[in-house]
């Protein structure tokens, strides 16, 4: 039996319509782009998107990378373990072989092994936990910022050698990124004979503090350092000054977020951060600082250059070697890069084998400046 098959006006036209989807992606080289749009933690997802969309359009302006557009796929994370893999997977089923991935460590440590399993060549602009390289020791994962175990002895040559406490308190949230960092700045502390104090966890989420605040008290340290995110931090600024603490507090990037001054209000005046150094006022950045002017992208925060840098290292990679991630991968470990962060180049795990790290103190209404040496 012989079947006619008849083709409709409207079937001939999805046909049309599907075919040029395909031709059109193929001319696209999707980026993966999964960080937290929405929770707590948004604010540094909107920073690695101003950075990794202003370096897309400002490529594709240029005429993208080997005539083809650059594609960004946004994916939320929420700064959640528990949606690390799945925003991981949503990557590569997303057909992206490349990413500007999560900014939170606790999210990028689990995560790390999809992109690995699936040979994708991602790299981090605000994961900073030493676990994120060591555990797996990858080769498709790399970062565009710095370590904690690069940030927590620079905070602790700061303490030491310009600080010069008397006595130090270190606390830390129980959580991947801020007890790792707490327990490099309390390691490198201990190696330049400083007296710490005190050295304990809190939790995630309580809205009183006041038992650590009494121990804190009892101890009268000259600075607290806390290693976690800027909502603990805010009560625990807010709360110590209403209970009479007048003591410095200093903490890394993942405080440095404009809802602080929301919890602790004026309480953060005086408070220190480790930042990324200040990128807006490289004079290698002009150009990237009129590229954010021109697409009206906010420069900065803490991950925007490192977002920036991600991107261009990818498209300077897929020039050199084309699409293919193994070649791709390959490529970034054998070679530097000149981004918008400087120059950039990796060790055998894919970490920075430099990168620098400021400090910059808070006024009471949020505005933080660079503090000199």
């Amino acid at each position: 039996m012989t079947f006619t098959r008849r083709f409709t006006p409207a079937l001939t036209a999805l046909a049309t319509v599907m075919a040029m989807g395909t031709a059109y992606a193929a001319d696209t080289i999707k980026i993966g782009i999964p960080q937290p749009m929405t929770g707590p933690s948004t604010q540094y997802g909107d920073q690695i998107q101003a950075g990794a969309l202003t370096a897309i359009d400002a490529i594709n302006a240029a005429g993208g990378v080997k005539g083809k557009k650059l594609e960004a796929v946004l994916i939320d994370d929420a700064c959640e373990p528990k949606q690390a893999v799945p925003a991981a997977n949503r990557v590569v089923n997303s057909g992206a072989k490349f990413a500007v991935a999560h900014a939170c460590s606790g999210t990028t440590v689990p995560a790390v092994n999809i992109y690995e399993q699936e040979g994708i060549v991602a790299i981090t602009p605000g994961a900073t936990s030493p676990l994120v390289t060591d555990t797996i020791k990858p080769h498709y994962f790399f970062r565009t910022i710095g370590r904690d175990d690069q940030q927590g002895p620079f905070a602790a040559d700061y303490i030491a050698d310009v600080v010069k406490p008397k006595s130090i308190a270190v606390l830390h949230d129980k959580q991947t990124y801020g007890s790792g960092v707490a327990t490099q700045v309390r390691d490198a502390l201990k190696k330049k004979n400083m007296n710490i104090v005190m050295y304990e966890g809190i939790n995630v989420g309580d809205s009183d503090y006041s038992a650590v605040i009494t121990k804190l008290k009892g101890v009268n340290p000259d600075l607290i350092y806390f290693g976690g995110y800027h909502a603990e931090l805010g009560l625990l600024l807010r709360q110590a000054r209403e209970q009479g603490m007048t003591n410095t507090f200093m903490g890394p990037e993942g405080v440095a977020n404009r809802d602080l001054v929301a919890i602790a209000g004026p309480a953060v005046e005086g408070l220190l951060v480790t930042l990324p150094t200040d990128f807006t006022k490289m004079p290698a950045n002009k150009e990237v600082m009129e590229n954010f002017s021109k697409y009206k992208r906010n420069p900065n925060g803490a991950f925007t250059f490192p977002a920036y840098a991600a991107v261009q290292i990818i498209a300077d990679t897929i020039n050199a070697v084309g699409e293919d991630s193994a070649k791709g991968a390959d490529y970034m470990h054998a070679n530097a890069f000149n981004t918008a962060i400087g120059e950039v180049e990796y060790d055998a795990k894919g970490d920075l084998k430099h990168f620098e790290f400021a400090v910059f103190k808070w006024d009471k209404d949020g505005n933080f400046d660079l503090v000199e040496k």
